[in-house]
């Protein structure tokens, strides 16, 4: 291909966004990257119209082999298994003297600078099917990119990589990586931010793997706004997923991280639209009933930690509120989790882990219940009271208890007990810690079906809930926080194990009902939980005072009227067939 070729490939757009040089050719396989640093020259321009018709007359074809860069050895084809560590950009060098780098590295390693930048269309087509378009310039190679979200492993992603002549996006090389009913949907595409980043990488020897060890420092930049980047990427090149924890523990001791497993694509995306990082809920578990206990509980916990990994970002920013209730939900579904393996694990290691985890939650709860009372509470009162004063200095006060609550949030976060934490459960669940200190028996077990295992733990703790609720219409507040907590213990074990009972009607009855008992139970702790925060608001105002009396009135009305759907709730509830108890009716 010529340069004036390339140069039209181009395209306008994507070398104003980043000031790249499309013209540069693709290097041949015996050009090396070791030490390479890119340089940038002034790109030329083209008309947009030139770029467009070079780009629709370009032969297209699908990638063979050869195009597809697999380089992960230790992972199934096509997939990268990878954690970030965040540290403080004026630390981040301090990490390459560690000891665990200095003394298991290779090499001094390479230095590179990547230029990218991330594709997508208007309606982010690609990003609200977990796709991730980029094309990456090192030198002058240009590599473009397909990632994906491939499971509920947290350290896992698809990744497809492919050599193009340019900085533009080329659909159809992508195409065989991207589900076929989107394909029509993704023109136009635009570039939507760039990336620039240097980085120093090194591969690390462990004897349970080696490691590629990336020091990442930069920017995205969407259209002004820009977010700075300092991070370590571990990327796990042969052996178990155990050596990256290994490592990223050993580094833990070195200095302040935070584990992450945030890309940079997510963090561009609501760079560019100017929204804070979501937390999204967890996904459905899909278990066969024919897969070994072992595997079971490895799947469950890996989900756990995915989900708490991924409520991380939004919790410690605040703006989006799911962030910390996701977080809270992470905890709770872990260490229920936790709560089903009794029987088959180490109780000091399980209880360790528990406490660690109930430490963290405990520190999120005063944010929660602000969030409640200022976004749910407050406002609807207000709105029925419309004659009462004092709503206003109300809110004042509380937002000043939640943004102190916020603080504490953050504060927990990046304390390194919750790093460590963090990566010591991710190394337990790689190394399968449950096995170690457990009987003969009980290893026997772990071999089984994992059905029998689910049928007898929710069998249990269905037995529990009932007898808890036995006299839930004579119970006073405090007893029916501890149904709650039976409820929810057993709405996380059907999470985890109902799929291993199948899909059918029962199946669906019993988790609606459990659900709607649930929720009714919440909105009940919800309106208790008010009457205390009011207590420690301290208003200064004689129209607060009146503001948080209506509030306390109308929470009081309010517990009375949900009293009859309580009762319903549980009524249905009690009639529901267990779905572990008998074969399934369709």
């Amino acid at each position: 291909m010529s340069e004036t070729d390339a140069i039209k490939l181009g395209g306008a757009n994507a070398r104003a966004l980043t000031g790249l040089n499309p013209a540069n050719p693709v290097p041949s396989d015996k050009q090396g990257m070791e030490n390479d640093v890119t340089t940038s020259k002034p790109s030329e321009t083209t008309d947009p119209a030139d770029a467009q018709a070079a780009a629709a007359n370009r032969p297209r074809r699908r990638p063979t082999p050869s195009d597809v860069v697999r380089q992960h050895e230790a992972a199934p084809a096509d997939t990268e298994i990878e954690l970030k560590l965040v540290v403080d950009p004026d630390r981040l060098a301090e990490f390459n003297q560690a000891p665990i780098i200095a003394d298991n590295a290779r090499s001094k390693g390479s230095r590179k600078h990547f230029k990218t930048v991330y594709y997508d269309t208007p309606e982010r087509t690609l990003r609200r099917e977990g796709l991730t378009l980029r094309v990456r310039q090192s030198g002058a190679r240009f590599t473009q990119t397909v990632k994906t979200e491939c499971s509920d492993d947290p350290l896992t992603r698809g990744e497809w990589e492919a050599s193009v002549p340019s900085i533009v996006a080329d659909v159809a090389l992508a195409a065989p990586f991207i589900p076929a009913k989107l394909l029509a949907d993704l023109e136009p595409l635009e570039p939507v931010f760039t990336s620039d980043i240097h980085r120093h990488q090194r591969l690390v020897d462990l004897p349970s793997g080696t490691v590629e060890v990336a020091f990442d420092h930069g920017l995205l930049k969407a259209g002004e706004r820009t977010l700075p980047v300092s991070e370590i990427e571990l990327e796990l090149k042969a052996g178990g997923a155990g050596a990256i924890y290994e490592l990223a523990l050993q580094l833990a001791e070195h200095g302040p991280v935070r584990p992450s497993i945030q890309a940079k694509s997510e963090r561009g995306f609501d760079l560019a639209e100017g929204a804070p990082p979501t937390a999204p809920k967890p996904r459905k578990l899909r278990l066969d009933p024919s897969v070994p206990l072992d595997d079971a509980l490895t799947r469950i916990l890996r989900a756990c930690l995915h989900h708490l990994l991924q409520s991380l970002p939004a919790a410690e920013d605040g703006r989006d509120l799911e962030g910390v209730h996701q977080l809270r939900v992470a905890l709770r579904r872990l260490r229920s989790a936790l709560h089903l393996m009794r029987s088959v694990s180490s109780l000091s290691k399980l209880e360790m882990l528990r406490s660690e985890a109930k430490w963290l939650a405990s520190s999120l709860t005063a944010a929660r219940e602000w969030d409640i009372f200022q976004t749910e509470t407050l406002p609807s009162i207000a709105k029925g009271c419309p004659s009462v004063t004092g709503f206003d200095a109300l809110e004042e006060v509380a937002e000043r208890r939640r943004a102190a609550a916020y603080h504490k949030v953050r504060v927990v976060l990046a304390d390194q007990r919750c790093a460590k934490f963090l990566l010591n459960l991710g190394a337990w669940i790689e190394a399968r810690g449950w096995r170690s200190d457990i009987s003969s028996q009980n290893l026997s077990e772990l071999t089984e079906p994992a059905i029998a295992f689910a049928q007898r733990t929710l069998a249990a703790q269905y037995a529990k809930v009932v007898k808890r609720g036995r006299r839930l219409k004579s119970m006073n507040p405090e007893e029916r926080h501890r149904v709650r907590l039976a409820v929810k213990k057993l709405r996380y074990g059907t999470d985890f194990l109902l799929p291993l009972c199948g899909e059918g009607k029962v199946v669906k009855r019993f988790r609606e009902r459990l659900i709607e008992l649930q929720e009714e139970l919440g909105s009940y702790n919800d309106m208790a939980t008010t009457a205390s925060l009011l207590s420690g608001l301290g208003m200064e105002t004689p129209d607060s005072r009146v503001a948080a009396a209506a509030i306390a009135g109308w929470q009081a009305s309010s517990m009375v009227s949900t009293e009859a759907r309580l009762r319903e709730a549980w009524r249905n509830f009690a009639k529901a067939q267990a779905p572990w108890e008998k074969d399934e009716q369709s």
